[in-house]
């Protein structure tokens, strides 16, 4: 029987090309801090399939001690969010990266707990952002965690 997910939280990142580590974990850490979540509890970043080689990205899972995993335009353009961005659409072929991945990461049954934040760099245009969905813990037969 293949494993299921372990509940957690899931963060979406998009990320422009050349994105820092610094930039992305600053970002993550902003985001779960205002929210009143604990890095404890990510169990995965998530990204475009396209976006998961990026330097960035990669070190940024690296030092949360989580797996970063790219998933495929069109599945991410399936996810209906509240932040599409025509942008992203023209860059990577969905409307909609960090938001998307979180949710599609979290699926199923997962649910958007902070919508798309973009990082805030000092005299430069954001090149990293971030939103984070929740997995549901799924039951077992007798209505056990599972």
């Amino acid at each position: 029987m293949p494993s299921l997910p372990c509940p957690g939280l899931v963060v979406g990142v998009g990320a422009g090309r050349g994105v820092s580590v610094g930039e992305v974990t600053g970002l993550i850490r902003r985001t779960l801090d205002e929210a009143g979540l604990s890095v404890c509890e990510v169990v995965e970043l998530a990204t475009v399939e396209g976006k998961a080689d990026e330097p960035g990205l990669v070190a940024a899972a690296a030092r949360f001690g989580v797996p970063l995993r790219g998933y495929g335009a069109a599945a991410l353009a399936s996810v209906a969010v509240p932040s599409p961005s025509g942008a992203a659409l023209s860059a990577v072929g969905t409307p909609s990266v960090a938001e998307a991945a979180a949710l599609f990461a979290a699926t199923p049954g997962g649910e958007l707990l902070v919508a798309k934040r973009k990082s805030e760099p000092r005299g430069r245009p954001a090149r990293a952002t971030c939103a984070i969905a929740r997995r549901l813990a799924r039951r077992g037969k007798h209505g056990q965690d599972g």
